[in-house]
């Protein structure tokens, strides 16, 4: 029988054509795979806690955790084992019978959502807010909630498909792809008075972040989310959150809803979820879970036996490593601040448990590179905010050779 797997990899071993093989496989992206993504100029190969490897067998230090989904760090061996014992067993199914590992993590999802509800399966944080949405409207319509208009925030990100995009407030990601859908107004975030002058009779829902990952890190005020929670109670207003990149763990919670002791209507997951495996997640109470009925929404892989053994494996590792996420953050914020105290041109470090925001006065892309060169991976979201999403294995000896590197690099431009 071939070993299909040692086939995909024979080249690289082949050392006399390392460098060859590098040009080759960027000029084969180029060639065979639909240019969406700008990408850097590495190819890495395997990855263990928070360090990857490249090709060349260089070590990278990764504070971007593919981009808030390895929450875990590389090839967790608990995720490894899940992996290779659920996928002995059942990959696949359908969701036309019972399924033990995906009732098993819905259970597990609605003890820790801390009120009473129910789940949904997909496979990414845009399926999970698509199905957010389209249950909102459901609901609302057989509840006469308005008229399916969903209130949205400047600033914010909730997926890539054509709804998705259009609740997005950033007319970047809309641009090309009219005519959008309709039903959706954006308002000012963390701005309760353009929030309440916003909704009519026809508003339906209120959907945000917690923590708005892509627009650069910007963290809800408490008094804000609370204020959010009364108006929807008021309106008979139902509330989404969108914890996608800001759940599971992230914060320092499970939940980051529970940094501000205020319960949404419906949350959404992803990224984290899986410990790198692909899965998503729609978390509704569940009055408003009963408007899905067999036939009003599904979908053919969400909710499979082996991303639900994964992610079930994922959930308890990351319960036990919260404390270290909440430690972890505060002496990596002081750390930054520390070099905001040194630096004019940075001009805010803002963050929550490991989600870490440094704002700049120029574009951070530079500083993304310059820091891929010597080995370490972030990105820079809005143009100048430099965004930190590090594993929660993450130890302060990693934290420090982080900030000693960029001193450096900031040195220079100072």
């Amino acid at each position: 029988m071939n070993n299909y797997f040692d086939e995909l990899y024979n080249n690289i071993n082949n050392k006399n054509n390392k460098g060859l093989i590098d040009e080759e496989i960027i000029n084969n992206d180029k060639k065979y795979i639909i240019g969406t993504y700008g990408r850097y100029n590495i190819i890495p190969i395997k990855g263990s806690g928070i360090f990857i490897e490249d090709i060349n067998k260089k070590q990278y230090m990764d504070f971007l955790a593919g981009i808030g989904v390895n929450n875990v760090g590389h090839c967790h061996p608990e995720i490894v084992n899940t992996l290779k014992k659920q996928g002995e067993l059942l990959i696949h199914t359908s969701n036309l019978y019972h399924i033990y590992t995906q009732t098993k993590l819905a259970e597990k999802l609605v003890q820790l959502s801390k009120f009473n509800s129910k789940v949904f399966f997909s496979n990414s944080g845009a399926e999970a807010n698509e199905a957010a949405i389209k249950l909102a409207r459901k609901h609302g319509k057989n509840n006469n909630i308005g008229e399916g208009e969903i209130i949205t925030m400047e600033n914010s990100f909730h997926g890539r498909t054509l709804t998705t995009i259009t609740a997005t407030a950033k007319p970047k990601y809309q641009e090309g792809y009219e005519p959008l859908p309709k039903g959706f107004k954006y308002v000012e975030f963390n701005n309760l008075e353009a929030l309440k002058e916003n909704i009519s009779n026809k508003t339906t829902a209120i959907m945000l972040e917690p923590v708005q990952g892509e627009g650069g890190i910007n963290i809800a005020n408490k008094e804000y989310l609370k204020g959010v929670r009364d108006l929807c109670n008021d309106k008979n207003i139902i509330l989404i959150f969108d914890e996608v990149q800001c759940g599971i763990g992230r914060t320092g919670k499970i939940f980051a809803y529970e940094n501000y002791n205020v319960i949404p209507d419906i949350v959404t997951l992803a990224k984290a979820l899986g410990g790198g495996f692909p899965i998503g997640a729609t978390i509704a109470k569940e009055e408003i879970a009963k408007s899905f009925t067999p036939g009003t929404h599904g979908t053919t892989f969400g909710g499979n036996p082996l991303g639900c053994a994964v992610a079930y494996t994922s959930l308890r590792i990351i319960e036990n490593l919260l404390d270290n996420t909440t430690n972890m953050g505060q002496y990596f914020i002081s750390k930054l601040n520390n070099l905001k105290d040194k630096y004019n041109f940075i001009k805010e470090v803002r963050g929550l448990g490991l989600m870490v925001g440094v704002e700049l006065t120029f574009n951070g892309s530079d500083i993304v590179n310059k820091l891929l060169e010597k080995g370490y991976l972030i990105n820079c979201t809005s143009d100048n905010v430099l965004r930190f999403l590090p594993p929660l294995i993450v130890e302060k000896t990693h934290i420090d050779s982080l900030i000693n590197e960029l001193d450096n690099i900031f040195s220079e431009i100072n």
